[in-house]
């Protein structure tokens, strides 16, 4: 169980822009929304965000999306969360997104029905813009956080 006041930040990472969201006891405190890749933006925007907070957990979107941003934001809130020794959770980031189909490779996306990621190869409505919630649902995570590296046949 989290204590009151515990500071604890969701990345979803798995396409440009980044955002990091800082949670206070569950709540959106701050959103820190930054364009690029993410192997250049989140070493900073992560050390401003525990340079004045202690954080508690570390929360992320595993994929799909990119698989070079998946793998970076992977291992950056993984050694973070060791070096901080605090969990890391993940979940998919259809979860930021309304459930809207996420751009893969081309003009493929994937897609999650009934539960099942997989990928569409025609796809005109898909959706990179990602908001993080106002409440954090921490039942929606899993401490089984692996990246989803769900990748088109070659």
């Amino acid at each position: 169980m989290k204590e009151r006041g515990e500071t604890e930040l969701l990345i979803i990472g798995v396409t440009s822009p980044i955002i990091a969201a800082v949670y206070t006891d569950g709540r959106l405190v701050e959103t820190l929304v930054e364009e690029g890749k993410s192997s250049e933006v989140l070493p900073p925007l992560l050390q401003k965000i525990v340079s004045n907070r202690k954080l508690a957990a570390i929360y992320y979107a595993n994929g799909p999306g990119s698989f070079m941003a998946i793998k970076v934001t992977y291992v950056m809130a993984r050694s973070l969360s060791i070096a901080l020794d605090i969990p890391l959770y993940g979940t998919d980031a259809f979860a930021f997104n309304a459930n809207r189909p996420i751009k893969a490779v081309g003009k493929s996306c994937f897609v999650k029905e009934n539960g099942e990621i997989s990928i569409r190869a025609e796809c005109p409505d898909v959706s990179s813009c990602f908001v993080p919630p106002k409440r954090l649902d921490r039942s929606i995570f899993s401490r089984e956080c692996e990246p989803l590296y769900i990748l088109p046949a070659v």
